[in-house]
């Protein structure tokens, strides 16, 4: 088999064992579209990320570093929603 078939065929069995993952995404349908449900656990995991900001400065806690810490919370929370609600 020739180095260009070989790629070909590796390229297009790549290609189709990516794409079996997307047969079954969930999603919910809000005012007529469809969103991805990462979009949502997205949106609730920046608003847990405001109020528990909110909550640390109540509290007078300081953050060393604000810039890694707030991201790293929103992920932390997206993460958490995504796997408590659809796995």
């Amino acid at each position: 088999m020739s180095t260009n078939a070989f790629r070909r065929t590796a390229g297009c069995g790549l290609a189709l064992a990516a794409l079996t993952s997307c047969g079954r995404a969930p999603s919910f349908d809000i005012l007529g579209s469809f969103f991805p449900a990462w979009l949502v656990c997205l949106a609730l995991g920046l608003l847990l990320t405001v109020g528990a900001r909110w909550l640390l400065l109540h509290l007078q806690i300081v953050i060393a570093f604000p810039v890694l810490t707030y991201p790293c919370l929103t992920a932390l929370f997206t993460f958490a929603l995504w796997l408590a609600f659809f796995r």
